[in-house]
């Protein structure tokens, strides 16, 4: 079976929800009411398929969005103009397929045409999520900053790379 990437549709809110529980350990939370509400504030929100069944997905915004995520802020106190990744998601079934790096290109090229030097994410610290350091790394990002969030039980890294 072949993957295609394309925009996220509302008819694929119920799956992302779904891929986004799957993985909510190291990403925050999301309902579906919150969920429009960031689609709706996204300059990229796009997923990946397999046939109908949507197996990916990636959710970023611009600067100048009234977001309340503390590690938007972050980037947004300190960076005239950036992409912040919020969450990327493969289902656990999906994974080592490559599809997160298919993703990633998908949304550098984005930046690039949109001239955005500035890609930025997050990934925990504590506790350790080692996969994303390594596969952040991969993709030429080096830490800004570092912060603790949720409440104090969490801490990130916070992540820049030139698109």
């Amino acid at each position: 079976m072949t993957f295609a990437i394309r925009d996220a549709q509302d008819t694929d809110h119920p799956r992302i929800l779904a891929l986004n529980l799957e993985s909510e350990e190291m990403l925050s939370p999301v309902d579906a009411a919150r969920l429009r509400q960031l689609d709706t504030m996204a300059a990229y929100h796009r997923v990946v398929c397999e046939g109908d069944e949507v197996v990916a997905f990636l959710l970023a915004f611009r600067e100048g969005v009234d977001y309340d995520s503390p590690n938007y802020r972050w980037f947004a106190a300190r960076y005239p103009r950036f992409l912040y990744v919020d969450r990327v998601v493969v289902a656990s079934s999906h994974q080592g397929r490559k599809l997160g790096p298919r993703l990633y290109r998908d949304l550098f090229d984005f930046a690039r045409a949109q001239a955005v030097e500035a890609v930025t994410c997050e990934f925990y610290t504590v506790p350790p999520n080692e996969a994303s350091r390594r596969f952040h790394a991969g993709f030429g990002f080096r830490e800004v900053g570092t912060q603790w969030v949720a409440d104090g039980r969490k801490q990130v890294s916070l992540q820049v790379a030139s698109a």
